[in-house]
């Protein structure tokens, strides 16, 4: 791909997460996890949009876990882990403008496998 579809895909990303983003809000109770995917790595975190705080975050490279689906579903169990150890139940998945399939399905997946409801 040229450097122009490459903008232009970037830029395409950024419109549905903003609509996205118009819709979902993420509180104390119910925190809003946003998923960010690079080429290389995962991270996501657990964000209470009333006082802007994470709440919980992990990223694929602290533990040593590459952008792949049996990868994002290990790092899904270790978030899962800390959102129960904060004591968070339910979320709202913020996918980030990304399409839930690959990677990001493979999370939202293993987060749902040890029972995070969203």
């Amino acid at each position: 791909m040229n450097a122009k579809t490459l903008k232009i895909k970037a830029k395409k990303r950024i419109q549905r997460k903003r609509r996205i983003r118009a819709k979902i809000s993420g509180t104390a109770a119910l925190p809003r996890v946003s998923v960010f995917r690079s080429n290389r790595y995962l991270s996501a975190q657990a964000i209470n949009d009333e006082t802007a705080t994470t709440l919980a975050a992990i990223h694929s490279k602290a533990s040593g876990l590459k952008a792949n689906r049996e990868d994002a579903a290990k790092l899904a169990e270790q978030f899962a882990a800390t959102l129960k150890g904060a004591g968070i139940n339910e979320i709202v998945f913020d996918r980030n403008g990304y399409q839930y399939h690959g990677v990001i399905a493979a999370f939202g997946e293993a987060l749902r496998a040890n029972e995070i409801k969203f």
